[in-house]
């Protein structure tokens, strides 16, 4: 036991002793390439290059250096207007704007531009392609990704950020067998990427190996270069250490994320869950209040709104439910798929019956775990509870008897089977839920202590699991 506990302190460790000397080791690469300019030290690449170099090897890149390469790009084509291969270029750097700002009217301009890329580059333009993989996955559009995503590995066979992109689409469609192989492809062509060790933890996370994808996320952090790909990481990582109930450890990734990337605002909505968790109450919405300024996210609204209703602050709860409507809205105006969070918004706060609707349609085109967790829940709201249990069964579960190691998604089982009346299997999953992580919803874990005290010990009476 004290040996891995060790273990896991080193990996934790080497995340943020990385971010310490990540800027040496960046300088110390730069150093070993190539220069020929006598005893002068060679220039540093500019903003639009570090840029280019992001996007074009699908990892995160820097707000501010996205802004001088699009600007660049666009000059450039204005001039050139045949160049396939920065028309796939400056698309991608639309992908990568909207994804990191939530500016959805980047959507249209990206698809714009790879779609011409496709048109006046070569007749086999993989960066187009994969550039088209990656903005159906910004928009949730997964089998559009998936469509694209294989075109490119079809135009390009051994091109790594193909096979990476497909991860991600294979996973929105809940195809296990799919994201398997792709990402054991990414992990042949390119195994010590960090971008590959970040797709491998969020693999493992699905899968229920929540050590694994710990120690995962931690290299990847710890060797990647850019401070906004490592920033990424970090915030990955603190993701991981909340769903394991660990405050603290959460709250120290994501400000050490943000402090590497102030831009991080998805580290700065994980700081507020983290303070919420912590007590720190005006902190967490100080938190959320300024990822939502910068980043106004319907994911963000909706933590946000649901801890202003733990506190009895109602009012300052519907105007964050109104504010994720409007942007569900122009979202989906802009051709994005908002129904995951609309529908688990519809199902707690709105109209139950959409919900259902909603989640059934988006089962029915990209069935996820997370689709399941939601519809399972929607559909015990309006009184389904026999079929509300398969899906939750599924969430919690898997095909194969693992799946994702959620508190959220063991509470809705545990919720539905005390509806069902059966009481042992509630009892053991409320426990569960708490115990993977006491403070998941700052509304749903008082609900899952009183579900708890009303069921009482066990008896003998209890219908069996």
């Amino acid at each position: 036991m004290e040996i891995e506990r060790g273990r896991r302190s080193r990996r934790r460790n080497r995340v943020l002793i990385a971010s310490v000397t990540g800027a040496a080791v960046l300088g110390g690469v730069l150093v070993l390439l190539p220069w020929d300019g006598g005893g002068a030290s060679p220039p540093a690449p500019g903003p639009a290059a570090l840029a280019r170099g992001a996007v074009t090897t699908g990892t995160p890149a820097a707000l501010p250096d996205l802004a001088v390469l699009i600007g660049d790009r666009e000059r450039h084509l204005r001039a050139q207007p045949l160049d396939g291969v920065s028309w796939a270029v400056l698309g991608s750097a639309y992908v990568e704007q909207g994804r990191r700002t939530a500016d959805v009217t980047m959507w249209a301009k990206a698809e714009k531009a790879l779609r011409t890329s496709l048109k006046v580059g070569a007749e086999r333009n993989p960066q187009a392609l994969e550039g088209l993989a990656a903005l159906a996955v910004a928009r949730r559009d997964f089998p559009a990704a998936k469509k694209w995503g294989e075109s490119a590995v079809k135009a390009a066979p051994k091109r790594w950020t193909a096979h990476a992109v497909l991860v991600d689409a294979y996973a929105g469609l809940g195809d296990d067998k799919g994201v398997g192989r792709a990402l054991e492809k990414l992990k042949k062509l390119r195994p010590h990427a960090p971008a590959t060790g970040a797709r491998a933890a969020a693999v493992y996370r699905d899968r229920g190996w929540r050590e694994d994808a710990q120690a995962r996320i931690s290299d990847a952090a710890a060797a990647a270069e850019a401070p906004a790909e490592r920033a990424a990481y970090l915030e990955q990582a603190g993701r991981l250490a909340f769903e394991r109930g660990e405050r603290e450890e959460a709250l120290r990734f994501f400000q050490e994320a943000l402090r590497t990337d102030p831009d991080q605002r998805a580290a700065q909505a994980g700081q507020g869950r983290a303070l919420a968790a912590l007590g720190r109450t005006t902190d967490a919405l100080s938190a959320y209040q300024a990822a939502l300024a910068k980043r106004p996210d319907a994911e963000y609204a909706l933590e946000l709104g649901e801890l202003y209703e733990s506190l009895g602050l109602g009012q300052a709860a519907r105007v964050q439910y109104d504010l994720l409507r409007e942007r569900v809205r122009v979202a989906e105006a802009a051709g994005a798929n908002e129904r995951l969070v609309l529908g688990r918004f519809e199902a707690d706060h709105g109209d139950p019956a959409r919900a259902v609707r909603l989640l059934r349609e988006e089962w029915g085109r990209q069935p996820g775990i997370a689709v399941a967790d939601a519809l399972g829940w929607a559909l015990h709201r309006t009184g389904e509870h026999e079929e509300a249990l398969e899906f939750a069964a599924v969430a919690t579960e898997g095909d194969k008897g693992g799946g994702v190691r959620s508190a959220l998604y063991v509470f809705h089982r545990g919720v539905i089977e005390r509806e069902l009346e059966r009481y042992g299997p509630a009892r053991r999953h409320l426990r569960e839920a708490l115990m993977i992580n006491p403070y998941f919803s700052p509304l749903r874990v008082p609900e899952a202590k009183r579900a708890l005290a009303a069921l009482g010990e066990p008896s003998v009476e209890d219908p069996p699991g």
